[in-house]
């Protein structure tokens, strides 16, 4: 290998070389670059098949991708934009420094803007286009750090008060008119489009917003446009697996409306990136493995005299052997610092700058602060067909701060500056504030009527409008089905028995059948579409494909064989659950975002949704998304075989934990009816701001028609689903609750009570403890805030206070699942909870059941236990239940075992 490096490495005959050079200058002067490149291609393609070994190279020298004399040039008055790009720098700067001279350490970043300012600017000025009646509009995901200077913008533009830049971080004194930290478009539902501060979400959702845009105009749901997503993320960001674990997709399908843009500031909140390497140069590498386009704009006008009078080419040797951390470096120290240490390496590159002042050599700028190459980037982004483009700009973070943060490690966490580092800054970017009015940092507009302001609103009136903008609500509704549409699963199965994961996938065929609804309904699977019996789905409906189906499939001869088509409606992601969730918001949000409602049914194993995806779970709610999240084989018990990592006892748990998910563990085929049905309501008629989580079993058992009147208690989370009747005199009787596969362990203790002990019970189904809980939270909150109005009385006490005996509860799920509704058992009811506290592990639901004290003979012992603690059976009552069932009186507790 080394002696392979040493023939690749040293020029064995420079007389060859130059001739070889010279006949390709002119090819490209002759036929043009794509000539050129063809015959290298030929040229390695030959060497190979000789047997020799050519090592991939994925990177390009450490120079601008686009040659100064091929930039396209802007149009813009460069004037104008830089005096507005400093008022923006400045209002940014004032309002996190102002919020932080306040009581209560608000927070907020100032150098991550300080250093993206020029790109954003040109995308402001040039090319983000709005949603108008001309151009459905572009989506920008702006990383989550710069936000201050988004809103500098908009206080320009009119759209934000001063009053309103003095509420940053102060959302609720603000009573809906603060601003949030970052992007969030829960609390700024009409500004902002998508939570992008968790890092790696952006990212990963904008490449599946991408394939989704594709997936719409395929299926003939949107018109073809030239509309593209635009995301913005930091050189540290990368590093996580989200950042670049779904930008092979985007390669592999072509996703030309997709334009990432990496601020690469070498900078992450602790120190460099790559303080020994090049973190541009490994991310190209990355990315052009990928299938991207990827642009580099490295340096800024500054250096192209320099780079054109580098004959020698060590100018670009040192530029390629200089790593990030002496980079940074250079900017933190000044031009005296970067002329020894850096120029001075080499007599050639030292010679260069021989004629430069230190305050000249200081000055040469970085590609992503020149506006000029930042437009040329952008140009050829937009412009760029059949595949998606990064653009990696080298910047520096904390760009004018000076001593306060210019390029230090701890730029990132700046957010107090003194008044003799504000002075610099002002005098920096020549903003107009007087000497006596800088300890107050105030906000600087120079009026609507001015130069800077005309301009920016003449610009963003050319590209449609103001950005950022989200819309609230699609133009169009679409009516839920009716619940007779589900006839054929709110009627019983008989004698067959089939499992909720069936029932379901039978409620998504039955409203695929709806003209209007069915083809905004979106299957999405991550590869498990057989576990959950949805192959049907594949002959159906079809598998979106970019580019169609291409080879006949293994299984043609079959009826429910393996169909892609470009028109296809499945969302098949492959093994990725991050992958299917981002697919799903991008349908989930596309009400928003593209003013079409889609309704997406995201299937995955459940264990591997809140608790693996749980971060885009929760940043679904902040974008207000609105679909089904299925969680299948779920419980911890249901799922026999598979063991710990994939048996689920705390998803709800989760789920209930975000405000706006409503969640459901149903038992039968009609509480999934009920449940789509309203569901379906909420999100696509009412176009309310939810979305759902359902958990369906892999169990297969005989479901019952359908109990008159249930309806209102499903969807309220608990019905009485077995009346034991008038309770006889001194006959003990106890009250079940249920919810899952464990109900009908519920109804056969209720079976050996009455049968063993003459104990009667009351069933009740409880498909919501969690929309339970959140109505007596309700209640209690409206009571203790009007005490002397009528109490309210929450749901679920209201449904036992006329009901004798103790409440017994059992689930599939950790015992907090039940125990959420403790507090609202009325007065003097006694309430105990079973439920699946501990590890999973493999064997028969009946053994498990069992070692988790969940099945039929625990609950009707818990439920002798808590009827001998009320004095209504005596304690040899519950010994006899603990023989006759063979309960092990010394088995480990299952949380610990």
């Amino acid at each position: 290998m080394d002696q392979i490096d040493d023939v690749l490495n040293q020029d064995l005959d420079p007389t060859e070389t130059r001739e070889w050079v010279e006949s390709l200058n002119a090819v490209i002067n002759h036929d043009g670059t794509e000539r050129a490149h063809y015959l290298l291609e030929k040229m390695v393609d030959s060497t190979r098949r000789a047997g020799g070994y050519l090592p991939f190279d994925p990177t390009t020298e450490y120079v601008n991708t686009i040659p100064s004399h091929m930039e396209a040039r802007s149009p813009g008055d460069a004037a104008i934009e830089w005096r507005i790009r400093s008022l923006i720098r400045w209002n940014a700067l004032a309002t996190v420094v102002r919020a932080n001279r306040k009581p209560g350490d608000l927070g907020g970043h100032i150098s991550s803007f300080a250093s993206s300012a020029t790109l954003y600017d040109v995308g402001f000025n040039h090319f983000w286009r709005a949603p108008s009646e001309d151009h459905p509009g572009d989506l920008i995901f702006h990383q989550g750090h710069s936000a201050p200077g988004v809103y500098a913008r908009s206080f320009l533009e009119g759209r934000l008060s001063e009053d309103q830049m003095d509420l940053f971080r102060m959302e609720v004194a603000g009573k809906g008119k603060g601003l949030s930290s970052y992007p969030h478009p829960y609390l700024m539902p009409d500004y902002w489009q998508v939570p992008t501060v968790s890092m790696g979400l952006g990212p990963i959702q904008a490449i599946y917003q991408a394939q989704f845009w594709k997936y719409l105009e395929h299926r003939g749901l949107i018109p073809k446009s030239d509309r593209k997503i635009w995301c913005f993320m930091g050189d540290g960001e990368s590093d996580e697996p989200e950042s670049l674990g779904a930008i092979a997709l985007a390669g592999r399908e072509g996703l030309d409306n997709l334009i990432f843009v990496i601020n690469c500031n070498l900078q992450r909140l602790d120190g460099p990136v790559r303080g020994n390497g090049k973190i541009i140069q490994e991310l190209e590498g990355v990315f052009r493995g990928a299938g991207w386009n990827a642009i580099k704009v490295v340096w800024g006008s500054y250096w192209d005299p320099l780079l054109a009078r580098d004959t020698s080419g060590k100018l670009r040797q040192l530029m390629m052997e200089t790593v990030d951390g002496e980079y940074q470096a250079c900017k933190a120290f000044g031009g005296a610092y970067t002329r020894e240490k850096f120029f001075g390496k080499y007599p050639e590159t030292a010679a260069l700058v021989a004629n430069m002042s230190d305050d000249d050599i200081w000055r040469l700028n970085r590609g992503g602060h020149d506006p000029h190459k930042v437009y040329a980037a952008y140009h050829a982004a937009v412009n760029t067909k059949g595949m998606p483009t990064v653009i990696l700009a080298k910047t520096v973070k904390g760009y004018g701060m000076g001593a306060a943060g210019e390029s230090q490690n701890p730029a990132h966490n700046q957010k107090k500056m003194d008044t003799d580092a504000i002075r610099a800054f002002r005098d920096r970017f020549n903003i107009p504030v007087s000497d006596d009015k800088l300890e107050e940092v105030p906000y600087y507009h120079p009026g609507k009527d001015s130069e800077e302001v005309q301009y920016m609103l003449e610009r963003r009136r050319a590209l449609g409008g103001a950005l950022p903008q989200r819309r609230r609500k699609a133009d169009k509704s679409f009516s839920a089905p009716a619940l007779e549409a589900f006839e054929q699963i709110t009627k019983g199965t008989g004698d067959r028995e089939i499992s909720t994961t069936m029932a379901l996938v039978r409620g998504m065929n039955l409203m695929l059948r709806d003209k209007e609804l069915g083809p905004r309904i979106v299957p999405i699977v991550a590869d498990e579409a057989r576990t959950f019996g949805m192959e049907g789905m594949f002959r159906q409906i079809g598998i979106y494909a970019p580019f169609g189906q291409k080879y006949r499939p293994q299984d043609a001869d079959q009826l429910l064989y393996y169909r892609e088509d470009q028109k296809g409606q499945v969302l098949q992601e492959g093994i990725s659950e991050a992958g299917g969730m981002s697919a799903w918001l991008a349908a989930a949000t596309s009400y928003s975002i593209s003013n079409v409602a889609m309704l997406p049914f995201f299937i995955y194993y459940s264990m591997f949704g809140f608790q693996r995806i749980g971060d885009l779970c929760w940043a679904a709610g902040d974008m207000r998304a609105r679909g089904f999240l299925i969680g299948g084989t779920s419980g911890r018990t249901t799922l026999n075989g598979e063991g710990l990592q994939h048996e689920d006892g705390h998803s709800h748990l989760l789920s209930g934990a975000i405000p706006n998910v409503v969640s459901y563990d149903p038992t039968f085929s009609y509480e999934l009816a009920v449940i789509l049905q309203d569901g379906t309501r909420r999100m696509m008629q009412e176009q309310e701001d939810v979305y759902y989580y359902l958990t369906v079993m892999n169990e297969n058992y005989a479901h019952p028609d359908m109990p008159k009147g249930s309806e209102e208690g499903i969807i309220k989370g608990m019905y009485l689903f077995k009346d034991a009747g008038k309770a006889k005199k001194n006959e003990p009787r106890v009250q079940l609750l249920g919810s899952g596969t464990i109900l009908r362990e519920v109804i056969a203790a209720a079976e050996l009570l009455e049968k063993d002990f003459g104990v009667s019970a009351d069933i009740w189904s409880v498909p919501s403890f969690s929309e339970v809980r959140r109505d007596g939270f309700d209640a209690e909150r409206w009571n203790r805030l009007h005490p002397e109005s009528e109490q309210r009385v929450p749901y679920i006490t209201g449904l036992l206070a006329d009901r004798q005996g103790p409440a017994i509860a059992a689930t599939d799920y950790v015992r907090e699942f039940a125990d959420q509704v403790r507090a609202f058992m009325p007065d003097g009811m006694r309430y105990t909870v079973l439920g699946t506290d501990g590890y999973g592990r493999s064997d028969t639901r009946a053994n498990l059941r069992s070692h988790f004290e969940v099945d039929r003979y625990w609950i009707a012992h818990a439920a002798l236990a808590a009827l001998a603690k009320d004095g209504k059976v005596n304690a040899k009552d519950v010994s006899r239940a603990i023989k006759e069932y063979k309960l092990d009186q010394d088995k480990p507790n299952p949380l610990y075992a």
